[in-house]
């Protein structure tokens, strides 16, 4: 015999609240077994118990209802499997990152405590007037989210042994929009080769504005904000793309606060 639930029965046993049920019927991710047609009551099977409690753990490793409206009709494991790695290795980054911010943070207050002023942290770039090295580079341009850059990057050192090319070590982005938008903008992402005439193009040598960015990316817009402070200070207009070179980075075993980036803004006087 089938044991049906009313809806209230079925939402304190799982704990979650009536108007979350309607939620979830109403866009096909948890219907109940049977509404009475004369009352509008809803009732569920004790069964659906193990489906609710699966849903909430899904929605807990913070997939969303439609990811999850997908996965709970999945029957192949491998198939599951490789998308719950897939959410562990996406939380992982994401603890990186809080980790990286949480020391951002006690940094950040630490020099407000000693100076008094909340925002030095900006004010300590260096920008000088210098010509960029000029670049060989093998490169991938699309828009894409700064979450996509792994995917490029793993594709251009695809091309390295098959192109039969000697990377430099370099790595770089360079930015093509007006506006940025960290979920799609116009960017190259780039690595520096030796040799010229097998590389997609070369960044030529320019006059820029440039500073050093010590640390994590996450912060890179107050590298962007105080070059481009100095610039319109300074008698000069941005001349193209700005772009980036990592320097030192995760690659090499370091901490964030230890990466280093150099912004490069090519410009021209006034």
């Amino acid at each position: 015999m089938t044991i049906l639930l009313q809806i209230g029965e079925f939402s304190k046993i799982c704990q979650v609240s009536v108007k979350t049920l309607h939620h979830y019927d109403k866009i096909g991710l948890l219907a109940p077994a049977r509404v009475d047609q004369f009352t509008g009551y809803r009732y569920y099977r004790v069964e659906q118990i193990d489906t609710m409690n699966y849903i909430q753990r899904l929605k807990r490793y913070g997939f969303s209802l439609e990811e999850i409206q997908h996965i709970i009709t999945l029957s192949d494991e491998k198939e599951i499997s490789m998308l719950l790695r897939q959410q562990r290795d996406k939380l992982k980054r994401e603890q990186r990152e809080k980790a990286t911010i949480l020391n951002e943070l006690q940094t950040h207050i630490s020099v407000f405590e000693r100076t008094g002023d909340v925002m030095t942290y900006q004010k300590g770039y260096q920008i000088e007037i210098k010509n960029s090295p000029a670049i060989n580079i093998l490169a991938a341009r699309a828009r894409m989210s700064v979450d996509d850059f792994g995917k490029y990057y793993g594709t251009l050192f695809e091309r390295v042994p098959r192109d039969r090319v000697t990377p430099t070590g370099l790595t770089g982005a360079r930015y093509y929009d007006q506006e940025f938008n960290p979920e799609s903008s116009d960017i190259e992402v780039f690595i520096g080769i030796r040799e010229k005439e097998k590389a997609d193009t070369t960044i030529d040598s320019c006059e820029c504005a440039m500073t050093v960015h010590h640390g994590g990316y996450s912060t890179l817009s107050e590298a962007y904000g105080a070059i481009v402070s100095w610039i319109m200070e300074n008698g000069y207009e941005i001349a193209g793309a700005p772009f980036e070179l990592y320097i030192k980075t995760q690659f090499q075993s370091l901490a964030p606060e230890d990466w280093e980036t150099e912004v490069y803004f090519p410009v021209r006087k006034k």
